[in-house]
């Protein structure tokens, strides 16, 4: 039952930093946000300011300035910021009472502020200040504004005050800052490249997907797109029944007190759709685990029928604001691979090692050869005692010490009703994503009242593991889009060979090698039109296609083709069974590699 990912929209979650001492990175941003805000006060008088933290890769800060902030205002702010830098400033803490605050800045007409203040608990708020600059803070700050060397601001966008609607709306203007410009033009080429990937920008270019106001927020899978997908998914059916795994399929829809039982109501509902049938209420579900338990107390089950391993690949929908919408990082709808494991206690480690192995062997096929583990405890709103959370985050730990997985610990990052592994991806331009998630729950077994009947013949209750290795199908996909730069590897790639033929003579020896490849379960393209071949060729590359066959009067004659692999690599002539054999042995093994053919 994964949750949804928290992400940055703009460079994946990038919490592989330049900066090694996360710590610093933090300082420094956070010092950052604050010469912003100074800045701004400087460029726009009377400006009133929200709230402006750290993020993986910079910062933040909401304004109210009662006007839009374009590309032009943002050289403009930027330079006063580099000027406020240059100078120096040392950052001060100091204490005031709550009253005092909101003495203070209610004086300078700082409503967000006085709002934020009344909300703190006890009696004395933090305030930092820097030249003549001064904010409601926690910290912590770098001494001195000559430690943020490599600074610049990058984008706006409109945010909702406190993320609410019905709020006023802010200006959120982002910015990135480093220990040194070195490391700042590292992150800014690597933005640059991410710019290029952008799955948005590839799905449109490559016929892939699209989204459209007759469903926001809820993506349009073309013919092609779909290739990518299905071949995605066919890989999971198969790794999944290598490790025993059956599939289930629940209903999209189920009342709603089924999510008061297992606890969603409680903790998720204003993420959830709901809707009345019969006059009765549902719930269209956000994830697929209660479904699973009212398979699994169907029929009493015994202990001999543990371990079950139930997977799924379950449409799930979500509310979302529309600020946060992000192509296919974040929907509305989507399909999570979820499986839902039932064992017992003395079968939790071997099962978690499994899932782990798991993961693990499908992220190598996909080049994600550094995966960085982190094992989150328990949130301050979360289900169950004490005992039953120090047992799961136990059994967790167990199975990743015994497999000597290196992890760390994100205090109180668990899901509300159990602990979790989850598994972030390095992507080829250096970029992190939070993908698979390994939870496990002792509360949902318990507010179902599930049960097996034991080897004793008493009965006992089962532990539940929810797991997930791609998390989002179109997440995961996405992400993949830009790993690769939208350049398949021939697997998943929709089209595997494009068919180019110099002249019309050669059409019906083009249609053939077609009418060979579809027989042999490869996808070929044909290119017939009355155009020149180098242009069908540069097409092809545009199109990102792993191989061209050429076919004029010497391949005809000899039954060959002229070959040339994406990237513009020549690989000479082949006869059309080998390159058939070849290609058919590439696509097979799942090559991560793109277009690694060759005589």
């Amino acid at each position: 039952m994964p949750t949804p990912s928290k992400t940055s929209p703009s460079m994946g979650s990038s919490k592989n930093s330049p900066i090694a001492d996360k710590e610093t990175a933090h300082r420094i941003r956070h010092s950052a946000s604050h010469v912003l805000a100074q800045a701004m006060q400087k460029v726009y008088p009377g400006v009133k300011l929200g709230t402006g933290p750290a993020t993986d890769n910079g910062f933040y800060y909401d304004f109210d300035i009662g006007q839009a902030i374009t590309e032009e205002d943002i050289a403009k702010i930027e330079k006063e910021c580099l000027r406020i830098i240059a100078e120096n400033q040392a950052f001060k803490q100091t204490f005031m009472t709550k009253k005092e605050a909101v003495a203070f800045f209610k004086k300078k007409g700082e409503k967000y502020k006085c709002e934020i203040i009344e909300k703190i608990p006890g009696d004395e708020v933090s305030i930092f200040s820097n030249g003549q600059f001064t904010d409601l803070c926690r910290g912590p700050h770098v001494a001195n504004t000559k430690e943020i060397k490599g600074f610049k601001l990058t984008n706006v966008s409109g945010a909702y005050w406190r993320g609410n609607e019905s709020n006023p709306m802010l200006q959120r203007v982002y910015g990135v800052a480093f220990a040194s410009q070195k490391e700042l033009d590292a992150y800014l080429k690597r933005l640059e490249e991410a710019k290029k990937r952008d799955h948005r920008k590839l799905g449109r270019e490559l016929d892939l997907f699209s989204f459209h106001e007759e469903s926001p927020g809820i993506p349009f899978f073309h013919a092609k797109g779909m290739i990518v997908y299905n071949e995605l998914i066919r890989y999971w059916r198969e790794e999944h029944e290598k490790d025993h795994y059956e599939e289930l399929k629940t209903p999209i829809i189920l009342k709603d007190i089924l999510w008061r039982q297992s606890g969603h109501y409680d903790h998720y509902k204003d993420n959830m759709y709901f809707t009345k049938v019969d006059n009765q209420d549902f719930a269209i579900k956000p994830m697929n685990c209660p479904g699973a338990t009212v398979i699994y107390r169907s029929r009493m089950r015994s202990y001999r029928d543990l371990p079950l391993r139930w997977a799924e690949l379950g449409l799930v929908h979500r509310h979302e604001l529309s600020g946060v919408l992000h192509g296919l990082f974040r929907v509305k709808a989507f399909t999570i691979d979820d499986s839902h494991i039932f064992c017992y206690g003395q079968q939790i480690k071997e099962e978690i090692s499994k899932v782990i192995a798991l993961i693990l062997r499908i992220y190598q096929t996909f080049g994600f050869t550094q995966v960085k583990i982190n094992l989150s405890t328990r949130p301050k709103e979360s289900m169950g005692t004490d005992e039953q959370w120090n047992q799961a985050t136990e059994g967790l730990q167990q199975a990743l010490e015994s497999n000597h997985i290196e992890y760390d610990v994100q205090e109180g990052g668990g899901a509300f009703y159990g602990p979790k592994i989850d598994f972030e991806v390095m992507d080829s331009i250096g970029r992190t994503w939070q993908c698979g998630t390994i939870q496990l729950d002792f509360q949902m077994p318990e507010r179902f009242s599930l049960e097996y009947v034991g080897e004793d013949g008493k009965i006992h209750r089962p532990v539940m593991i929810h797991r997930a290795v791609f998390g989002s199908v179109e997440r995961f996909y996405g992400i993949l889009a830009e790993h690769y730069g939208g350049a398949f590897p021939t697997w998943l790639s929709p089209v595997q060979v494009k068919i180019c033929t110099i002249s019309e003579k050669h059409e019906a020896a083009a249609q053939a090698v077609g009418a060979r490849l579809e027989a042999e379960g490869l996808r070929g393209e044909l290119d017939i039109r009355a155009e020149k071949i180098n242009y069908k060729v540069r097409q092809a590359e545009v199109e990102k296609i792993p191989y061209v066959a050429v076919i004029g009067d010497r391949e005809v004659e000899k039954g060959e083709i002229a070959l040339r692999a994406r990237g513009r690599r020549n690989l000479g002539t082949m006869p059309v069974d080998d390159f058939i054999q070849k290609i058919k042995q590439e696509a097979a093994a799942r090559s991560e590699s793109n277009a690694s053919l060759s005589q």
